[in-house]
């Protein structure tokens, strides 16, 4: 029992993104041929991921020409040259099997927007003169405004 968890570890493929349900993969997989071999891009709706170890699979699926088409990958192959990933989805299941009975938009899976920081809040330093040079505008302005009053002499 031992020696099969020894052989099943060396198989694992550690080189594969982390991926879950919902997101969009482009897969690109090795086809034989004969004597010529290729690389073929599947690309589609991660619906289902079984399993674990060395028998992980996911399900994949996408439209082409108006049919629904689904295919099962076997994470762990050395036929699967990469996977990337197009866009991360945001669900609430663990398996999207609902998404076959779905035509156009309702079968379309909601964008995960992860919170990022902003360009300019993470190229400047916390004490930054910019943040000091806007006090200084706002006397600028006041200075012209008072500038524009008129003023009374008094003889």
């Amino acid at each position: 029992m031992n020696k099969i968890r020894v052989i099943e570890a060396e198989q694992i493929r550690s080189d594969l993104p982390d991926f879950s349900i919902g997101d969009t993969l482009k897969i690109h997989y090795r086809i034989i041929e004969g004597k010529t071999e290729r690389i073929q891009v599947f690309e589609g709706l991660c619906i289902a991921i079984k399993r674990g170890g060395i028998r992980k699979t996911f399900t994949v699926r996408k439209i082409s020409y108006g049919v629904g088409v689904e295919r099962i990958f076997p994470l762990n192959s050395p036929r699967i040259q990469k996977i990337e990933i197009s866009r991360r989805g945001r669900v609430r299941r663990a398996k999207l099997y609902y998404i076959r009975d779905r035509v156009g938009k309702s079968a379309k899976v909601a964008e995960l927007i992860s919170k990022k920081p902003r360009k300019e809040q993470a190229a400047r330093p916390s004490g930054s003169p910019a943040k000091a040079a806007k006090p200084v505008e706002s006397s600028a302005v006041a200075a012209d405004t008072a500038a524009e009053k008129p003023t009374e002499d008094k003889d």
